[in-house]
């Protein structure tokens, strides 16, 4: 029996459901037919096995003759796409960029299309022929973990920015300005408190979900164009029957906005964008009505009239207007939808969680220490490596001001980073390199310093929300799943540190806190139709709004395309920004060249898109971290928070450090024994914070 006989039979008898496992001869012969054909290995085989099994059903799925042809005419087929789209797009490069005809008799013209990776003669003009000059083309070569697929850097860019050998581009040892305060909010005066004298019995903050996590464990990819539908019409009927409620309307106000009819109705429906390309824009604006009450048709919009408005797609909204011609519904108002009532708590439930307050029960109860929650958002290193620096000293700082809760939002290890995208790092130290996963270096580098930071504060709270950029994670589509403690290592750090979805709704003491690491703010500035008359409202505070009156941490459908948002780095040249910082004339990422890298962007399974949305109340605080300036604000009664980035691609960056004193009840609250609204940013203090 020759190695790779023995080789497929070692690898696959264990999926043979016979006596023993013996592996049937038939099954072997096939097996051996697809080393053949496919000029492949035994263990690259045996891969494409186990992620064909998984595709048919797990480990129900057994190896036969009828199987092992399957699974056969599966790899022939998946070739064939392959070889098609590859033949496709050498078609279109060729009709994009018909190769030029030698005038000169210069050797670089034989070699054009012979020789892989041969630059074109960077001077040939398209219009007489003539060439000029043709500069030199050095060009640093490929790293040690390029791979030859789609996703690498093409052959004709030169190295990416921040995945050169050399150049440093920031040190975050030697950064400026640490701690400082770099945006605040506050109503009185609330310090910072200092730490305990002595240690806290018990945590001070109890955690319950308010979102069930069970349902987030669904199986991605696997979308039903019926039951997306379903969904996305029941949204506009929802919010049709809340307004309908909430201004006490009859049934015959409301009406089709597609019919023609001189009659004014009030039509509730979802924005649309009527092209595939370009931005919402006023010839663009179309309104889709659900099948029910709209005949799941769009109609055009005319908003001339109106003063005021803030539109972007996916947005559900009731407007009052007609529709004469029978092509165009013109808009006279546009409603307002009814917001989630306020949390509130009953008297005699805020004076048993006041009581947690106290460090111990010897405590002053008239000098309570305000609970200290740090917060704060991925990226956790600079695009240089992976050391994580700026993780470590925001433990650090939770743990010398002894926090009650640290929130730690995706990405952890992320995706985008050009180490990772490209696999060039180490492994880490005592793992099998020809084993080791992204599991591994999740260990290595965040549940280790976790472990150690839950042993200097045991009572403080971790909180970890995933990102749709975690390079470790199973769950790659929104609403999306938690991360799995036992794989990550996180359960020696104990029952302090708890793993949450994407998005998240918990209740902290009496607190109500949503959380998502989805880039909301981000993707509605860049959607966004504004009128002149709303463009004057913070940037902010407009699309925190939005969030809230939709009821949803993701708004927005469809989500930006992956070609709007900003490209992972990859510049022609380096930048020193010295001591960390941006100075006057020097170069801002996106100008430094283009990026051969899209996005990973926001992959979105609208069947579940409910398990996006706020439920019951509004919260107290919404935590919204976003690439764009650290910032906090209150919108309709909701402390909004965006920590920004702990780390930039080549600075540092903040967090949020937020500060809450204990509800003060009045003697006439408690007499009615009405549950109290929490008002809750009377009484708390939040600072952006430089890390």
């Amino acid at each position: 029996m020759d190695d790779a006989t023995t080789e497929l039979t070692e690898r696959f008898e264990r999926y043979c459901d016979t006596k023993d496992n013996e592996f049937p001869a038939d099954v072997l012969a096939e097996l051996q037919s697809m080393l053949r054909l496919y000029s492949i290995s035994p263990e690259e085989l045996d891969f494409k096995w186990q992620a064909y099994n998984m595709k048919m059903g797990g480990e129900e799925n057994k190896m036969d003759v009828k199987t092992a042809r399957d699974f056969k005419k599966t790899i022939q087929d998946a070739l064939e796409r392959e070889s098609r789209g590859k033949a496709q797009q050498k078609s279109e490069v060729k009709r994009a960029q018909p190769t030029p005809r030698a005038k000169g008799g210069d050797m670089y013209d034989i070699l054009e299309g012979l020789v892989p990776n041969t630059p074109r003669p960077s001077g040939l003009n398209g219009v007489n022929g003539s060439t000029v000059k043709r500069k030199a083309d050095f060009r640093t070569p490929a790293g040690k973990a390029s791979k030859a697929h789609e996703m690498s850097s093409p052959g004709n860019i030169m190295t990416p920015k921040g995945e050169a050998a050399g150049g440093v581009v920031f040190d975050f040892a030697t950064r400026q300005n640490a701690n400082d305060i770099t945006e605040q909010f506050m109503q009185g005066n609330i310090s910072i408190p200092e730490p305990p004298s002595e240690e806290p019995k018990e945590p001070r903050i109890k955690l319950k979900a308010n979102t069930d996590m069970s349902k987030f464990s669904y199986r991605t990819m696997a979308m039903k164009l019926s039951e997306a539908s379903e969904v996305l019409d029941d949204k506009i009927d929802e919010f049709r029957e809340l307004l309908r409620e909430h201004m006490d309307l009859d049934e015959n106000a409301f009406g089709n906005p597609n019919l023609q009819s001189p009659s004014e109705i009030i039509a509730v429906g979802r924005i649309a964008n009527d092209t595939n390309e370009g931005k919402l824009n006023n010839a663009s604006l179309v309104l889709e009505g659900s099948r029910r009450h709209g005949s799941g048709r769009r109609v055009h919009l005319n908003v001339d009239g109106l003063i005021s408005y803030n539109f972007f797609p996916g947005q559900i909204v009731a407007l009052k207007g007609t529709n004469a011609s029978g092509d165009v519904f013109v808009v006279s108002e546009l409603l307002s939808l009814p917001l989630l009532n306020q949390p509130a708590t009953k008297p005699d439930e805020l004076d048993a969680i006041n009581t947690r307050y106290l460090d111990t029960p010897e405590s002053d109860p008239d000098n309570v220490r305000p609970l200290t929650i740090m917060i704060a958002a991925g990226p956790y290193t600079t695009d240089q490596n992976l050391d994580f620096a700026p993780l470590h000293t925001f433990l650090d700082n939770a743990a010398d001001a002894y926090a009650d809760s640290i929130i730690l939002v995706g990405p952890f290890l992320d995706a985008e980073h050009p180490q990772i995208r490209t696999g060039d790092f180490d492994p880490p130290p005592n793992s099998n390199p020809d084993q080791a996963t992204m599991a591994d270096l999740f260990r290595h580098h965040i549940s280790s310093a976790l472990q150690s930071f839950s042993k200097r504060v045991p009572t403080c709270n971790v909180i970890l929300v995933p990102s749709l950029r975690d390079a470790h994670h199973h769950h790659a589509a929104f609403p999306q799943d938690k991360f799995v403690k036992k794989e990550l290592g996180l359960g020696a750090a104990g029952r302090m540190v708890q793993c949450v979805t994407n998005p998240m709704t918990l209740s902290m003491n009496e607190m109500t806190v949503g959380m998502s690491s989805i880039d909301i703010l981000d993707m509605l500035r860049r959607e966004e139709l504004v009128s002149d008359k709303s463009r004057a409202v913070n940037i902010y505070e407009r699309g925190a709004r939005n969030v809230i009156e939709q009821r949803s941490f993701l708004p927005i459908f469809p989500p930006m395309a992956r070609e709007k948002i900003v490209p992972p780095p990859a510049a022609v040249e380096e930048t020193v920004y010295k001591e960390g910082e941006k100075k006057e004339g020097e170069e801002v990422d996106e100008e430094q060249g283009p990026s051969p890298f899209l996005p990973l962007g926001t992959m979105l399974d609208t069947s579940y898109l409910k398990l996006g949305e706020m439920l019951n109340v509004r919260p107290d605080i919404l935590i919204t971290p976003s690439v764009l300036q650290g910032t906090v604000k209150v919108v309709e009664s909701v402390i909004i928070i965006n920590p920004g980035t702990l780390s930039k691609r080549r600075a540092a960056g903040t967090f949020a450090r937020v500060i809450v004193q204990p509800a003060v009840v009045s003697d006439a609250e408690r007499e009615k024994g009405f549950a109290v609204a929490h008002k809750l940013w009377e009484r708390t203090r939040v600072d952006i914070v430089k890390i």
